[in-house]
């Protein structure tokens, strides 16, 4: 029986159906709901690692994110914050870390020569998972 539901949640118009869709699993299966938007960061090696978002998007993003599950049906979803270098193995690691029984994530329409170059975060995600993962369009 599923517990736990993580929703990965990054500020895309596909949040929005992926938080959906997270509530809706959640509320099904009577389990928790846990948003969690995970930081970038990149590193150049000359100089300090430089976040993509930072603490105060961060809080802005599970802030609305916060507000579209509570808008689904959700009243008071859990909200956590990671920073990584590689996003979908941030959320790999906290998902198995914190025993998620699924994980819940959006995808874009992503053309064929960016997918190659710079991946698929749901790809890896659904790969690499330990548990159930849906994708939400």
């Amino acid at each position: 029986m599923t517990k736990t539901v993580l929703c990965a949640v990054d500020g895309t118009l596909h949040d929005q159906a992926a938080i959906r869709l997270s509530v809706a699993i959640a509320t099904g299966l009577d389990a928790r709901l846990n948003l969690l938007a995970v930081d970038h960061v990149n590193f150049d090696g000359r100089s300090a690692p430089v976040h993509e978002l930072g603490h105060r998007k961060v809080h802005e993003l599970l802030n609305k994110s916060r507000e579209v599950a509570t808008e689904a049906g959700y009243p008071d979803p859990e909200m956590t914050a990671v920073a990584g270098r590689d996003v979908a193995r941030a959320i790999l690691n906290y998902a198995e870390e914190q025993h998620v029984d699924h994980i819940v994530l959006g995808t874009g329409e992503k053309m064929f020569v960016e997918r190659m170059l710079i991946g698929s975060v749901s790809h890896d995600v659904v790969l690499g998972a330990h548990c159930g993962v849906s994708v939400a369009r």
